[in-house]
């Protein structure tokens, strides 16, 4: 398998892309297609000791920043490495394309340069949460783009396949974020949406089992949450953010005394997973449901953990066969969609 790298990516490339494409070769024995300024990945490389062994460059000119508009960077910046490496998706040089890079500029280049599946408007961002006892995949469209209830319908569709697919778990659940249980609760959207979720529900498409607010979520109430792309950033920022609150107070508690101190060291492996399970680095990025090939966005800040995780969830979403069986489950989505 070859997993093509965006080496610019990101708030800490190149070198901490470097460091997790260099982690991944050598962990998962895949092969990697790094795109990106080659000679500063060279140096970077040099400088800091890291093997560039399984790693094949491919130079790029230009970056597209976080701040540039999405549609406009991907127009213009043909030599960007995320237009780039893309292409190279494209032409089948690669399995699946990773990057830390700007999300919207990578939506929108998946959806005209890779192209969506047939019958699919947009993309869905598709997240992988901790909860209490599992994680739950948390769907949305981005924050820059308007949603309807037609596509949050169908992202169920895809999130439930991707559910199965991905993580093995039969007729999994689907819940509509939302500000109370109630369906009669939210703006228009949320009705609009909960109506066709429910009718999704009863044709046998999905498990559709309601509303679910923010509180409930960590406590793994479902399996897949729908949301527009607004809320659902504002939702998993609030989660990432949670995390880190809990991380900090936690090891200001542990290292109070003597006595907390024992306890932290009696306590030492339960802390390690703790503290994995809310580390946003350790879920590894987003896959981008409903494009025709995998494209997973690593996390912005992702450090070099992040990265090695995001290249091998970009394995297991080529490996999983996820987007034949949205292919195949399209007229399930064109129900929903029949108003686009």
């Amino acid at each position: 398998m070859k997993i093509i790298v965006d080496m610019m990516g990101g708030d800490n490339a190149p070198l901490a892309v470097l460091e997790g494409a260099a982690a991944a070769v050598k962990e998962y024995g895949v092969q990697l297609i790094g795109v990106g300024d080659e000679a500063l990945v060279r140096k970077t490389a040099a400088d800091n000791n890291i093997p560039l062994d399984g790693i094949e460059l491919v130079n790029c000119t230009e970056v597209i920043e976080m701040c540039d508009e999405p549609a406009r960077a991907i127009r213009t910046k043909k030599d960007s490495s995320i237009v780039v490496g893309l292409n190279l998706l494209k032409e089948g040089r690669g399995d699946a394309f990773v990057s830390a890079g700007s999300t919207g500029a990578l939506h929108v280049g998946a959806s005209l340069i890779v192209r969506t599946l047939r019958g699919i408007k947009r993309p869905a961002l598709a997240t992988m949460v901790p909860a209490k006892n599992k994680a739950y995949l948390l769907l949305d469209c981005g924050a820059n783009v308007e949603c309807r209830p037609e596509m949050l319908a169908a992202f169920a569709v895809m999130g439930s396949c991707y559910v199965n697919k991905v993580e093995g778990r039969t007729s999994p659940s689907v819940a509509l974020a939302n500000n109370g249980a109630e369906e009669s609760k939210g703006d228009t959207l949320r009705r609009e949406t909960y109506q066709k979720l429910k009718e999704a529900g009863e044709a046998g498409h999905l498990n559709f089992t309601g509303n679910i607010e923010a509180k409930e979520a960590m406590l793994g109430e479902c399996d897949v949450i729908v949301a527009d792309g607004y809320s659902g950033n504002i939702m998993l920022k609030s989660i990432e953010g949670t995390g880190k609150l809990l991380s900090i107070k936690l090891k200001e508690m542990l290292l109070h005394s003597t006595g907390t101190k024992l306890a932290a060291l009696l306590l030492k492996g339960q802390l390690g997973d703790f503290k994995k399970m809310l580390d946003a680095n350790e879920v590894g990025g987003t896959a981008l449901l409903g494009i025709s090939k995998p494209v997973v966005k690593a996390h912005g800040s992702a450090s070099e953990v992040g990265i090695c995780n995001a290249v091998r969830q970009a394995m297991e979403v080529a490996r999983s066969g996820i987007i034949d069986d949205i292919a195949q489950n399209i007229d399930k989505m064109r129900i929903e969609q029949k108003a686009e």
